[in-house]
């Protein structure tokens, strides 16, 4: 892939951009299998990704003035670099941008400027579906600008019929997190459909989603085929999110339970589960350490898909101790799931395999079942 903000150094996030794609990958699954220990199981193929179009979301940084915005990011020095044609977003997200800027300067929303505090619009929070539906979330500093988006919004939507959903995000503070808690719903709809493999699921403004459709559904298809093969009558889906795992992993004779800490994220896994008539799925807004040490029993199989500082010693030994047969660990960082898979020797690793998530990058997602050779 080629990129012209890349070779004039205006944008570097894609550190690996210019390498060829194969080598991108052997490299990865070297790094992985190293970092691992290079345990003794068999590593299914490599699932790849296009080089290029697959970010499904963008998290704009918006600077210059109302009449001028930048889209983009900030530099080292802090000069706001706009690159609203990046290659790697899908042209869902790249087809929206020159209107939204447009629009930036018709509803005078004033970019925010981080040396000098000042300023209302901090981000463009922008996710494409599947289906070519779009949401699009306004990151501001106050309350102040949302009765011109409200003024305003009609004349976008005839422009971007696409747009689905329209949010202003309040972040008032000043500090390093790309949006706030407080969502401003301005259309009438306020879930974007991800249709996903056979699923739909429904995202709402404040949930995760995977950030590259076609990987997400081939890790949750890798899921399914593993819980499958299994057959387990009971299933936890920790970190859930907004369910992707825990529905994959449903059927007729199967208990399933999603432990999330986002409201937000849990309302959008039950309405994809009465979508999906999954009657035997349930979720549950909670923190899953916590959720795990309170319980009084043991599903079958435990799925877990932390962040990327893992699982921490408290879980790790929790099921370690458990006496669980399985887990399907899904990690977006090797090093914390080397770590992890330390911290718990009776679950040995089964089977493998890395999905390339973020090509251009060194970033590494690892799907790893794990067996319990040893009595708890």
């Amino acid at each position: 892939m080629h990129c012209d903000y890349f070779d004039a150094g205006a944008c570097r996030s894609c550190t690996l951009m210019g390498t060829p794609y194969p080598v991108q990958l052997s490299d990865r699954t070297r790094r992985v299998r190293e970092v691992l220990g290079d345990p003794p199981m068999p590593w299914l193929p490599p699932v790849e990704s296009p080089e290029s179009d697959y970010r499904n979301k963008a998290k704009m940084v918006v600077g210059g003035t109302a009449d001028a915005p930048t889209i983009g990011l900030l530099d080292r020095s802090g000069r706001a670099v706009d690159i609203r044609g990046c290659g790697v977003c899908t042209p869902g997200v790249r087809a929206v941008l020159p209107a939204l800027a447009e629009f930036i300067g018709t509803a005078g929303l004033t970019p925010y400027d981080v040396a000098a505090r000042r300023g209302e619009l901090k981000y463009l929070l922008v996710t494409d579906s599947p289906g070519g539906r779009v949401m699009v979330r306004f990151v501001l500093r106050s309350q102040e600008p949302v009765a011109r988006l409200r003024k305003h919004l009609p004349a976008l939507l005839a422009r971007l019929p696409q747009l689905e959903v329209v949010t202003a995000n309040l972040l008032p503070e000043h500090k390093a997190v790309v949006e706030g808690d407080r969502e401003i719903v301005l259309t009438q709809a306020s879930t974007l459909t991800m249709r996903v493999n056979d699923l739909d699921l429904h995202l709402r403004p404040q949930s995760f989603f995977q950030t590259n459709t076609s990987v997400a559904a081939a890790l949750y298809r890798q899921a399914r085929e593993w819980t499958d093969e299994l057959a387990p009558a009971s299933v936890w889906d920790l970190y859930c999110g907004v369910g992707g795992f825990a529905l994959h992993c449903a059927g007729p004779d199967r208990d399933v339970v999603g432990v999330e800490t986002s409201a937000e994220a849990v309302a959008s896994a039950r309405l994809s589960a009465r979508d999906a008539g999954a009657t035997r799925v349930r979720f549950e807004v909670g923190d899953a350490t916590a959720f795990a040490l309170a319980a009084t029993d043991v599903p079958d199989l435990v799925v877990v898909n932390p962040p990327r500082r893992g699982l921490g010693a408290p879980l790790s030994g929790w099921l370690e101790e458990s006496g669980v047969r399985h887990v399907l660990y899904s990690s977006c960082n090797v090093t914390s799931l080397a770590a992890d898979l330390a911290a718990m020797p009776s679950l040995r690793p089964r089977a493998g395999r890395l999905l390339d998530m973020f090509p251009q990058t060194t970033h590494q997602e690892v799907a790893v079942l794990l067996e319990r050779t040893a009595p708890a």
